[in-house]
């Protein structure tokens, strides 16, 4: 049966597509490294880069070394000929980036700002917006706004379903968006996270996504889809019980794992801050040890349970993710000890976004849905 027109044009979009996926991951490629990564014929890989240069996306850069016949062209993305922004809404700060096709943070601001909507904070947002594009960058350029938020965000309705830490529910997103003059899309705050984890792999399969903030979330991720559950629930991690009548979590339950691994318990031994909870596991202080001691081993039981329940890769993130590359060493004898099959804790990952993964992971689903039209 002879494909159609629109099957071929779609084909050939989605060729293009991950041809300038894959330039934007490397600083430099040749045709035929295009070819064998992507497994497309050459005259294919020969259109699509002269396609994505004439839209500006590619340039020539060069030549390679020659290995005895004619030198090999070498290409580069243009990361910045679009960008996009994320905002990241807390209760009680406010994070901003500024990023390139290849998902790098060209700027970021972080403001304490406790959230509202007022018309003031609203407007604030749109200023902070201002803030990122300083510099030269036009607004042409930018490809819309991302905005990641703390609760169920039904998109496809333009509604925040509920948000306890907000304090919202059923909210229209239209109103979270009416002081910013670019396309708004919204997301989740722990999925959105979990895409900026994944994002420019090429081969990203299943993980789960782990958030340790202020409070627990995360994400179920299936061959780079996000797996959103029948009611956008999924990922809610933080509300599995991990002690059966244990600790009061914020949400009205006993026992959640909110209770026992939110970024709150270790900031609340160090006068709020975070960051001088771990300065002082670094000046060796007992008490402080104690605590992290404890909380790495409930942090063993909930990472164990998700290994279990998924069976693949854990990626750990949000704030406390972000000291585990130091500190994070004593978790993996831990999670070799429960494993039921063999003592192995490789599927553990440090998270690769240590600031503002949320707002980049929200600033890249606008960046994702304009490499799908390319």
């Amino acid at each position: 049966m002879k494909a159609s027109p629109a099957s071929n044009m779609d084909v050939k979009r989605r060729n293009r597509a991950n041809t300038l996926r894959c330039i934007l991951s490397c600083e430099r490629i040749s045709q035929m490294e295009l070819s064998q990564q992507l497994s497309l014929s050459w005259p294919t890989i020969l259109q699509n880069v002269k396609e994505l240069a004439e839209l500006g996306f590619v340039q020539e850069v060069g030549q390679y070394e020659s290995t005895g016949g004619r030198k090999a062209k070498a290409y580069a993305p243009v990361k910045d000929a679009q960008l996009a922004i994320g905002l990241d809404l807390t209760r009680n700060h406010v994070s901003v980036v500024l990023v390139d096709l290849s998902g790098q943070v060209v700027r970021y601001q972080r403001r304490s700002k406790p959230f509202s909507l007022e018309d003031a904070y609203l407007q604030e947002l749109g200023r902070l917006i201002d803030t990122v594009m300083d510099g030269g960058c036009t607004g042409e350029k930018i490809l819309g706004v991302g905005i990641s938020l703390p609760g169920i965000v039904d998109s496809e309705a333009g509604i925040l379903r509920y948000s306890h830490i907000l304090d919202l529910r059923d909210v229209p997103l239209s109103l979270l968006s009416r002081c910013i003059p670019y396309p708004c899309r919204f997301i989740n705050d722990a999925n959105a996270a979990g895409f900026a984890e994944i994002y420019g792999t090429p081969t990203a399969g299943n993980l789960i996504y782990l958030s340790l903030s202020n409070s627990v979330g995360g994400a179920i991720l299936t061959d780079g889809t996000l797996h959103m559950g029948d009611h956008l629930r999924a990922g809610e991690f933080g509300h599995n019980t991990l002690v059966p009548g244990g600790r009061r979590c914020y949400c009205g339950k006993d026992g959640c794992l909110d209770a026992y691994c939110s970024a709150r318990l270790l900031s609340d031994a160090a006068d709020g801050n975070l960051a001088a909870f771990f300065d002082g596991l670094r000046e060796g202080d007992a008490a402080k040890r104690a605590v992290w001691r404890e909380y790495l081993e409930y942090l063993a039981i909930a990472v164990n349970n998700l290994h279990m329940s998924f069976d693949c890769d854990v990626i750990v993130g949000g704030y406390v993710g972000a000291f585990l590359e130091e500190f994070g060493g004593p978790l993996r004898p831990l999670l070799e000890e429960r494993n039921t099959f063999r003592p192995d804790a490789s599927y553990l990952k440090f998270c690769r976004y240590r600031l503002e993964a949320s707002a980049v992971g929200a600033a890249l689903v606008q960046v994702e849905e304009f490499l799908q039209t390319v």
